[in-house]
């Protein structure tokens, strides 16, 4: 399948469920808001004590199933490497992935002040695989 196909669905429909693997080998799945930026990578906020936060510190690989409203509608799957970003670094591109999913906070200083206080940090995943889409 087209990476960038697969990339378009999930800029216009960015709820997903995240698979990440656990230290046992079994998965760990987590309904996730993504967004793709600039370079093309997936985007993810997530929490530095998140389950998927410590899974993907022990093994970075990760699968993103990205889905549309109707329950048996259109869906993608993307499969990649995360690369974790924590504050300080991350706080810029935790303000564009809040634009790319959610517009214009009403206020930004908050916002960022929010970010530290939920020692929020950013997945970015690299896609390697894509497909299959299917519907139903």
């Amino acid at each position: 399948m087209d990476h960038e196909a697969a990339l378009a669905f999930i800029r216009d429909h960015r709820r997903g469920v995240l698979a990440t693997h656990r230290r046992d080998g079994g998965l760990q799945m987590s309904p996730v808001v993504a967004a793709i930026d600039a370079e093309k990578r997936v985007v993810i906020s997530t929490r530095e004590g998140a389950m998927k936060t410590l899974n993907l510190r022990r093994d970075p690989r990760a699968t993103l199933c990205s889905f549309s409203d109707p329950f048996f509608g259109e869906w993608h799957t993307v499969e990649g490497t995360v690369e974790i970003v924590g504050l300080p670094e991350a706080m810029e591109p935790l303000v564009d992935y809040y634009r790319r999913t959610g517009g214009e906070h009403p206020d930004w200083t908050d916002y960022r002040h929010a970010m530290e206080r939920e020692h929020r940090v950013l997945l970015r995943m690299t896609v390697e695989r894509s497909g299959p889409t299917r519907t139903g």
